[in-house]
């Protein structure tokens, strides 16, 4: 399954062209953008599952570092700023992000 089964990809690449530069990457504004905002609780999880790379229940720093990759193949990599920037969104002291806060995050 991939991204483009929940969103558009329209919405994908307009929201991955947003953050082409580095340090430009702001979590929220790009939920809205790609359309993930908007979504039902059930396809945020669904779309967690799918960043969620390894399958271990959280997105960590290491999968961050690719998360705009997940949406486009092309995109750039986070930078670690970015991460630590996403991580604490998330309000996650343990340097991984759950499907629960992964949610909460998506939707507020």
């Amino acid at each position: 399954m991939s991204l483009t089964s929940i969103l558009s990809a329209e919405a994908i690449e307009k929201a991955v062209k947003d953050c082409e530069a580095p340090d430009s990457f702001c979590c929220k504004k790009f939920f809205k953008l790609c359309g993930l905002s908007s979504k039902t609780p059930t396809e945020v999880r669904k779309a967690f599952q799918i960043l969620d790379d390894d399958n271990s229940g959280y997105i960590d720093e290491s999968e961050l570092e690719f998360f705009l990759q997940r949406f486009d193949p092309a995109a750039r990599k986070l930078t670690e700023a970015e991460i630590k920037k996403f991580i604490s969104a998330a309000d996650d002291s343990d340097g991984k992000i759950g499907v629960e806060k992964f949610q909460a995050m998506v939707l507020s």
